[in-house]
């Protein structure tokens, strides 16, 4: 018997849910896709209740049809997705990977082919939607809700079963949409039970429980109750109005017993309103950052049940993060063996700290690395929630892959893994070549600390060049305390020297890294040089050029420090070329369905960093020309006997900082 799938086959079910038929849709539009138009009678594929692990499913040919048998949505969802990844060739990530499909008559399905899923190493396990600035402006077809869809399908496609549907707002907005297609929503650690928060109920009032507890416990309630209809892991906690904690905001609280105490009690007021409404509630609460202190000082109270999320320090590194600026204890962030019950993580591949984060490219540190710190996770038991910060999630799609490999078998092969996602989304040829730029992507990296995980994203070459350029146009004797996070030093000029040696690595390089990548970008298929350029050379380009702009503004600032603010303006513009062309080279890979991807890239913001530096350089023009500004004018636009024979200080007006530069910059080459 020969079973095929075609154009023609259809997917039957007796009873279908919401979650499910939108799976079926999404199949049907595979098979469209794949199939070519066709008036042969082909097999069909139906959905069989039958008894199974929940969110497990098994496929076996059957009276002359395909058979996905389930217990529950997320088991007929996954079958579903496995008929369109083995049977169909739609790779998990094939929206945001660009994979071109070639059509075909039909495929054939082996008459003794069968499938059973064995549950997930991880029980929860998704992606939380974070600093989603690109995603919060972009729309697919005229459509807004669209690009949010195609995250909920790449995450149910990878085997995730929870969602943090973004941040606030976002978040609130898209957990419907995320429930509907068969996802659990959960919520932000600063958002207690995907509460609205208080200051957006009640912008004119101070935002502390002791002055509004009731007003407080009735934004949970109302939460509560506008989510009863979705799957819920509920989110208890109070940190505060923002990303910090309340006693910022709150003097009364000065102890860390007062702290611990009243989020003892928040959270346990929080449980008691979820279980009151919904007795077989999931609850959770994060262990993270100044709260992991409160706990493991045993200022801090859970209810037994609770899933308690450890998180890492935003490099991937299992410690607490950087508290403060200059404040960063690297306390270890997993459970003692004596800590019982349940628990989970968050970890980023994604993170936005204004230091040294990766937002808007991969996650620098080696795979080897996280792995390894994936697998003391799963050593200690932690494997009931896994929330993984997902960001805008394209630049990101090769570590969500390889953690999603780890979340549904409990370990990965590197080199295995690796090649296999370079022949499903980028060649089967080249994969020697492909496969030498992911690893070397890792090798450029700067380190900007000794520990493993110390390794800089591209905002290290823009948050901090800001920083620099403000601290020398305040006071340029003063070091900033906002720098010293680095590396304590007496003096700006100190600091300055400092992250210029970093830079001048950096460059280095990224320089090799880059002209690698474009060798390669040349060798591939049309296809695989596109989507090679829209990733790999793309951070390759980012990563070169923000870091060669900012060794341009170091070598400007000492100049400045010694008061050459003539060749101190000069390099200010070669800087302010290169992240002018960072961002332009970003901006040229939004073609096709991307068209407008990156133009709400407000957090690293490389044009951001590109008009400090205009502002600098018109500050170097004034301090350096004055006071009757026209001396630079004369040197760079006059002839030398013209220069020479002042009569008349200037016989136009006044040139602007672009046309001096532009004047400045040809008599260089000359």
């Amino acid at each position: 018997m020969i079973i095929t799938l075609g154009r023609n086959s259809k997917i039957l079910a007796e009873a279908a849910t919401r979650p499910v038929m939108r799976a079926i849709a999404t199949l049907e539009r595979d098979i469209e896709t794949v199939f070519k138009s066709d008036s042969k009678k082909r097999n069909d594929i139906f959905l069989v209740k039958a008894e199974q692990e929940n969110e497990c499913y098994s496929i076996a040919v059957n009276n002359n049809q395909i058979e996905i048998k389930a217990a529950d949505d997320l088991g007929f969802i996954y079958g579903i997705y496995h008929i369109s990844r083995c049977f169909l060739g739609i790779h998990d990530l094939w929206f945001w990977n660009n994979q071109k499909v070639d059509k075909k008559e039909c495929v054939v399905i082996p008459d003794a082919y069968s499938y059973q899923m064995t549950p997930y190493a991880v029980k929860q396990r998704g992606w939380f939607v974070n600093d989603e600035v690109l995603l919060h402006t972009w729309t697919l077809e005229g459509d807004k809700d669209k690009p949010w869809e195609m995250v909920f399908e790449a995450l149910l496609r990878l085997g995730g079963n929870m969602v943090v549907p973004g941040t606030d707002r976002n978040a609130i907005r898209y957990r419907k949409l995320a429930a509907v297609m068969g996802l659990k929503v959960t919520h932000h650690h600063a958002e207690p039970l995907g509460a609205e928060m208080f200051l957006r109920a009640y912008p004119d009032l101070n935002p502390s429980y002791d002055e509004h507890p009731e007003k407080f416990q009735q934004l949970w309630i109302d939460g509560i109750e506008r989510q009863k209809d979705c799957q819920v892991i509920w989110n208890l906690g109070f940190r505060g109005q923002g990303d910090c904690p309340f006693w910022a905001n709150d003097p009364r609280y000065q102890t860390d017993q007062e702290r611990g105490k009243l989020i003892s009690e928040l959270i346990q007021i929080q449980y008691n309103l979820v279980k009151e409404r919904i007795p077989d509630a999931v609850c959770c609460t994060n262990i993270y950052g100044e709260t992991m202190e409160l706990y493991q000082g045993g200022h801090l109270s859970i209810p037994e049940g609770v899933i308690k999320i450890w998180a890492d320090n935003g490099y991937g590194k299992m410690v607490t993060r950087r508290l403060e600026k200059n404040y960063n204890p690297r306390i270890p962030s997993l459970p003692e063996k004596e800590d019982a019950g349940s628990h989970g993580i968050y970890y980023h591949v994604s993170y936005y700290d204004l230091l040294a984060g990766s937002h808007i490219t991969m996650l620098p540190n080696e795979p080897s690395f996280i792995r390894q710190e994936l697998q003391k996770v799963l050593h200690v038991g932690v494997k009931d929630y896994w929330l993984i910060n997902c960001s805008n999630v394209k630049p990101h799609v090769y570590y969500l892959d390889f953690i999603a490999t780890m979340w549904r078998t409990g370990d990965i092969d590197i080199e295995k893994h690796r090649t296999g996602y370079i022949r499903k989304y980028y060649s089967e040829d080249n994969i020697e070549e492909i496969s030498k730029c992911f690893v070397d992507y890792f090798k450029s990296a700067t380190a900007f600390g000794p520990n493993e995980d110390e390794h800089a994203g591209e905002q290290f070459a823009n948050h901090n060049v800001r920083g620099l350029i403000s601290t020398f146009m305040k006071n340029s004797y003063q070091p900033s305390e906002q720098l010293q996070w680095l590396q304590p030093k007496e003096t700006f000029e100190e600091q300055v020297k400092l992250f210029d040696l970093f830079y001048v690595k950096a460059v280095e390089k990224y320089k090799c890294f880059l002209e690698e990548c474009k060798k390669t970008a040349e060798i591939l298929s049309p296809e695989a040089s596109e989507l090679f350029q829209d990733s790999l050379l793309l951070q390759a380009q980012i990563y070169y050029y923000c870091n060669s702009g900012a060794q341009f503004i170091t070598k400007s600032l000492q100049l400045a420090l010694d008061k050459d603010y003539k060749n101190a303006f000069y390099y200010a513009g070669r800087a302010r070329e290169e992240y002018v062309l960072a961002n332009t080279l970003m901006r040229q890979r939004e073609h096709d369905k991307w068209k407008d991807f990156y133009e709400n890239e407000c957090l690293t913001d490389m044009k951001w960093t590109a008009n400090v530096i205009h502002g600098y350089m018109s500050f170097l023009y004034i301090v350096g020309d004055e006071p009757y500004f026209y001396e630079w004018q004369r040197q760079f636009l006059y002839s030398e006997e013209d220069r020479r024979v002042v009569l008349i200080t200037n016989m136009e007006n006044h040139i602007t900082t672009d046309e001096l530069y532009a004047l400045m910059k040809s008599r260089r080459a000359e």
